[in-house]
């Protein structure tokens, strides 16, 4: 192993960057930028059982060191990423990519990670869950420690990939969920998705949003990130993905450190889309700077 190499649920990747769901399309848009393949892997953008065309606009709003974002998870549906999305991901990305999968329902759950899981392109199965139970109340299935692990059961239950749980900060007590879903089976637990947010424009005094709300990201949530993530890395024994507002290899180490096995870099990547590259390169100078000699085992 490499000195930036790591190890996520038994698969090893030549280093800790993967670039999150949501801000890295399919994959092979950011192909035509840089080989991709420097990456560790990448997390796709959030599919579920049928096409989205997601939340009406605006969806963006700026905030100070950060973004909102209200898209709505607008993909293809799962069997469009399987039979059009994959086939051009494979000609571009030669590792095994993460799925990410949300769902409204159990069953939306399962069928999206039985059918993923599948797939020989994909090494692990992230399974965002502060998507609303649309049969339990609209509550978010990540807000609730038994439907947290009712999701976890249900996923493991039909695949053999690892599956890494996607915890939302928008909760009281984190290591509750996370601990949960390493009860419930989980391989790994990835946090944090966005905080919920908002802003208003004064010249019309409505929300910027059309969803009123959106998810904050960027390097303001970075604080918060970092805390939860020691927090869970330190009440499961399942490795962590640490991720929010990461934009320098500075935030890695830091991110690392406080028990992330690997990262995720989401907000940044809008903001330069070369930041990945970026980072992997500066690393090795950064470690050295800290006397840092391999990323495995400095959690």
């Amino acid at each position: 192993m490499g000195r930036l190499s790591v190890n996520l649920c038994g698969i090893e990747l030549d280093n800790p960057i993967i670039p999150a769901s949501g801000t890295f399309g399919y994959g092979y848009e950011f192909a035509e930028l840089y080989d991709i393949n420097i990456l560790g892997s990448f997390s796709c953008k959030g599919t579920t059982l049928h096409p989205r065309f997601g939340n009406e606009t605006p969806r963006i709003a700026e905030a100070p060191a950060g973004m909102l974002n209200s898209v709505g998870l607008q993909n293809p549906g799962v069997d469009a990423v399987i039979s059009e999305e994959l086939p051009k991901l494979a000609k571009c990305f030669h590792k095994p990519m993460m799925a990410n999968v949300s769902g409204f329902s159990i069953d939306e759950y399962t069928s999206v990670c039985e059918k993923l899981d599948k797939e020989p392109q994909v090494g692990w199965l992230e399974v965002n869950i502060s998507c609303p139970n649309v049969h339990g109340g609209g509550m978010s299935f990540g807000t609730d420690p038994a439907m947290a692990a009712e999701v976890t059961k249900a996923v493991k239950a039909v695949t053999t990939k690892p599956v890494i749980m996607k915890l939302s900060p928008n909760v009281t007590d984190i290591t509750a969920i996370a601990r949960a879903c390493e009860d419930a089976g989980a391989d790994g637990i990835s946090l944090i998705n966005t905080l919920m947010a908002m802003r208003i424009d004064l010249k019309t005094r409505k929300p910027i949003l059309a969803n009123v709300t959106g998810g904050l990201s960027g390097p303001a949530i970075f604080p918060v990130a970092l805390r939860m993530v020691w927090q869970v890395a330190h009440a499961v024994s399942i490795p962590v993905i640490g991720m929010g507002g990461i934009s320098s290899a500075e935030d890695v180490l830091e991110m690392m450190i406080a028990g992330a096995a690997a990262v995720e870099i989401g907000a940044a990547n809008l903001a330069d889309p070369f930041v990945c590259p970026k980072i992997i390169a500066d690393l090795p100078a950064v470690m050295d700077r800290y006397g840092i000699e391999r990323l495995e085992g400095i959690r």
